[in-house]
């Protein structure tokens, strides 16, 4: 079998996060920072998983792909996404897979060895679904692929998360999103600038929307108050992409409303270091804001394009934040085809 070789972008909520949990819509950007996956023909004669940025290499594998009965916890956990995509896939295929070499890197997505909240589990398992399709003869469309990465992703992450940030690595570009909805496309307006800014050291997205759950859980009313007002916020967020004022007082008007769900659930969603940069990008004109399930993960500063832009990263710079050099709004899932 020719190699067979596929790539999917990381993800950032722009706006949405933790009310889509609950039906709400999101505005999600797919980055420039790509999980790749490449599958061949094992020469071992037995199936074989590389994944170099996490310090497994050539790990022979089981009948049909399995893990091996000897795997320690934390190599089971490394792989936990690579073994749901493969269970889901060959659950479908429609014929036996012979033994094959898969390598996956998600290298990209990280900064010096830290996750930069950018979806890598996610893109890996749409990159993967994708590249085991392909080598096991099964067609699928992208809303079939979307599907079905999606509910391997679910599994392997214990059924947390919204699946926005599969859709966002499947689709690409800028989408708004919705539990249960077919993603849709949309523009990014030219008058508005956003920049991805370094916070911290990455966040289990895992601990933190579980905290969430803990506090809907111990006081459903004040949480049910606290997500409708995000939610009304978000289901605001397309109409205002054709106003840049209309969007940065809502994307401000959203990290108010966030820092008031994570004062109540104390889930460590805004540390004192993403209001330090609010109040940086506020006396630029700018707003910023966390993203995604927000602890140490990447940030984000929105302001007008241009000289404000400039201005912006310059004071973001003068306040010790790193801005990551990412292209926003970038092609979804690529590849699949035998080379």
């Amino acid at each position: 079998m020719a190699a067979i070789s596929t790539s999917a972008p990381g993800k950032l909520f722009l706006l949405g996060e933790y009310a889509v949990l609950d039906g709400a819509p999101a505005l999600l950007a797919a980055v420039d920072r790509r999980a790749r996956v490449t599958i061949g023909d094992s020469e071992s004669g037995s199936w074989q998983v590389s994944a170099p940025n996490l310090g497994i290499v050539n790990l022979a594998l089981g009948g049909d792909g399995g893990l091996p009965a000897g795997l320690d916890a934390a190599g089971r956990s490394k792989l936990r996404v690579f073994d749901a995509v493969r269970e889901a896939v060959l659950a479908r295929a429609p014929r036996p897979a012979r033994p094959l070499a898969i390598t996956m890197d998600s290298g990209a997505l990280s900064r010096g060895g830290h996750k930069l909240g950018l979806g890598s589990s996610a893109a890996v398992a749409v990159a993967l679904t994708a590249a085991l399709a392909t080598a096991l003869d099964l067609d699928l469309d992208r809303e079939a692929l979307f599907r079905l990465a999606e509910q391997a992703h679910r599994r392997a992450q214990g059924g947390v998360g919204s699946g926005g940030d599969v859709a966002a690595s499947v689709y690409g570009g800028l989408i708004r999103y919705s539990r249960g909805a077919v993603p849709v496309p949309l523009r990014w307006p030219e008058e508005l600038s956003v920049l991805a800014v370094v916070t911290g050291e990455g966040a289990l997205t895992t601990r933190l929307v579980g905290r969430v759950a803990d506090y809907a859980a111990e006081d459903p009313a004040r949480y049910r108050a606290d997500i409708a007002r995000l939610a009304g916020l978000a289901e605001r967020a397309e109409a205002s992409l054709g106003d840049p004022d209309a969007f940065l007082r809502l994307a401000g008007d959203y990290f108010s409303a966030l820092t008031v769900l994570d004062t109540h659930a104390r889930a460590g969603i805004v540390s004192e270091r993403h209001h330090e940069l609010h109040a940086v990008a506020r006396r630029e004109g700018g707003v910023f804001k966390t993203s995604g399930a927000g602890g140490g993960d990447v940030g984000l500063a929105f302001s007008h394009s241009g000289e404000p832009a400039e201005r912006l990263a310059a004071a973001l710079a003068g306040a010790g934040a790193a801005v990551v050099p990412l292209g926003f709004f970038t092609a979804g899932v690529h590849g699949g085809s035998r080379s």
